[in-house]
């Protein structure tokens, strides 16, 4: 269910795959495997998807339908 999500937030902020994978460092096929659920997304990528659009890696994962981020822990 990842790859749902990454693709519909990057479609509701009206991006390109090129722009994530650009982010994230890799090509543009590689990002696109990602939506697709060819390749399974890296945590190091996940939380860096999680981070750009300001919400949870829970979120990405489909273990909430809240999008906002929750709040810092209190160091």
């Amino acid at each position: 269910m990842v790859y749902k999500r990454i693709r519909n937030l990057r479609e509701d902020h009206d991006l390109t795959q090129t722009v994530l994978a650009t982010y994230l460092n890799i090509s543009q096929r590689a990002y696109s495997r990602y939506e697709t659920g060819e390749r399974q997304i890296p945590t190091e990528a996940l939380i860096k998807i999680a981070d750009y659009y300001g919400t949870s890696v829970d979120y990405l994962l489909n273990r909430t339908d809240s999008v906002k981020k929750y709040p810092a822990a209190k160091k």
